[in-house]
Parts: structure tokens; C-alpha cells; sequence
């Protein structure tokens, strides 16, 4: 029998109770544990304070679309989706089983509410930076990435880093959960590189609910927003 390692109350004390149960659920790759509930509190903040979604309609053309780059470790986001209505809860309680629709790499053909296949790392940022280009003269729907720090090591990021800021993609944000697993950084840190292609960019601790939801709500017209939350890898 497989258990997962629940996320800590104490670590994400602003998630409620029912959504931590959720994501206790979900078994079978726990070596994906800490990458998961690093970015708990994060997904679960989008999803209850910012995000313009609809479980009932999550094909609406005008919603807004999150994109998890980080799709090795896609517990935390099942559990949100499952408490805001996108699919049922029971889903969670076989991932990855012959039959489920939930795998350890989230599919976007099979899962209401998620909007890309992800998890090989250094994906979700340019296709962030493709799907807003063709949304921005259609809609004001918003696209929002999450990356980890490590994530930001592939040299796929780079190009879209550059691009989104030469464009003046305002309708992208990328939230980048920084919980120090990187192996190579950046002179000035992480919105550093992000500043200096163009970008604004704030910083937010993961589990300070109200200063997250408010730099995530945060946008630029003229140019796409990186938010950078200090997290630690496993339970903040």
C-alpha cells in the first residue's frame, strides 16, 4: 500500500483543511511529494482569488488559463481542481491507474480545467508566451505560468523570458516557486533576469496569502509580470 507525505497545516495554515485532505489523496508517486506541496499554496491562492474560471464552463474562450510547467509534481493542483468543482474528488483517489483520467503528468484532453500536458521541464513558460500572443487581440483573458527555480536552468525559459519582454506580453505572468533547488541562479536573483528583458516583477512568501494574491492580481499593460514566492521545497 502507498502513502503520501500530507502537506503540513502549520506550513500551509492559509489552505483550508478540506483542500490539504485532497491532496493527501493522491498516492503512488510520492518521490513527487515536495514539488507538489511547494506550489500548494500558491495554485490554491490563483484558483480562490484571482483567476477567472468556471468549473461549469472550463472551455469558456474568455477564462483565464493556467499553465503548471511544473507538471512532475501535479498533486496540489488535482486537489484544487477538485475543490473548486472542475472533476470530481473520488478521481483522486487512483491516479494513475489503468482507468483514471488523472496520470503523474497532468493531460489536458482528459482532465477538465487543466490547459496543457506537462511535466518535461522548461515547456509551460514558451507556450505561455504562445498561447498569449494568439489571445491578446481576441480576449483580456490573462495567462499564468507556473515554473520552478530549477526550471529556470533550461534554455528553452531564456528565449521565452526575451521574447515575452520584447513583445510587451502584459497578459502573461510567470510565477516562479523559489525553493532553492536551482543548480545555477542568477547575478541579482531570480526577477533580476526577469527585469532586465522587461518584465515587472514582485516577490511574495508562499504562505503570506493576502501579499500573494495581491501580486498576483498585479499586472502591466505594456509588459508581462514575473512573481517570484519564496517557498521551502516540500511544505511552504
Amino acid at each position: 500500500m502507498t502513502t503520501t507525505t500530507a502537506p503540513s497545516t502549520t506550513a500551509h495554515a492559509g489552505v483550508p483543511q478540506h483542500v490539504l485532505d485532497l491532496v493527501a489523496r493522491v498516492t503512488g508517486d510520492e518521490k513527487h511529494d515536495p514539488s507538489a506541496h511547494s506550489t500548494l499554496d500558491v495554485v490554491w491562492t490563483l484558483y480562490d482569488q484571482v483567476l477567472r474560471v468556471d468549473p461549469e464552463h472550463p472551455d469558456d474562450p474568455d477564462r483565464d488559463r493556467f499553465l503548471l510547467s511544473k507538471g512532475h509534481g501535479p498533486a496540489s493542483t488535482y486537489a484544487v481542481l477538485a475543490a473548486k468543482g472542475f472533476f470530481p474528488a473520488a478521481w483522486l483517489d487512483d491516479v494513475a491507474s489503468w482507468d483514471s483520467r488523472l496520470g503523474h503528468h497532468p493531460d489536458r484532453t482528459l482532465v477538465p480545467g487543466v490547459e496543457i500536458g506537462s511535466g518535461s521541464l522548461g515547456h509551460g513558460l514558451p507556450i505561455s508566451v504562445g498561447l498569449s500572443l494568439g489571445l491578446r487581440h481576441r480576449t483580456a483573458a490573462r495567462v499564468v505560468v507556473l515554473v520552478g527555480d530549477a526550471e529556470l536552468d533550461e534554455g528553452s525559459n531564456a528565449e521565452a523570458i526575451a521574447v515575452a519582454g520584447r513583445f510587451g506580453l502584459g497578459n502573461v505572468t510567470c510565477v516562479v516557486v523559489d525553493n532553492r533547488s536551482d543548480n545555477l541562479g542568477w547575478p541579482g536573483g531570480i526577477a533580476a533576469r526577469f527585469h532586465v528583458e522587461g518584465w515587472a516583477t514582485a516577490h511574495a512568501v508562499a504562505t503570506d496569502h493576502a501579499t500573494l494574491a495581491a501580486a498576483l492580481r498585479r499586472t502591466d499593460p505594456d509588459r508581462p509580470t514575473a512573481v517570484v514566492v519564496t517557498a521551502l521545497k516540500g511544505d511552504a
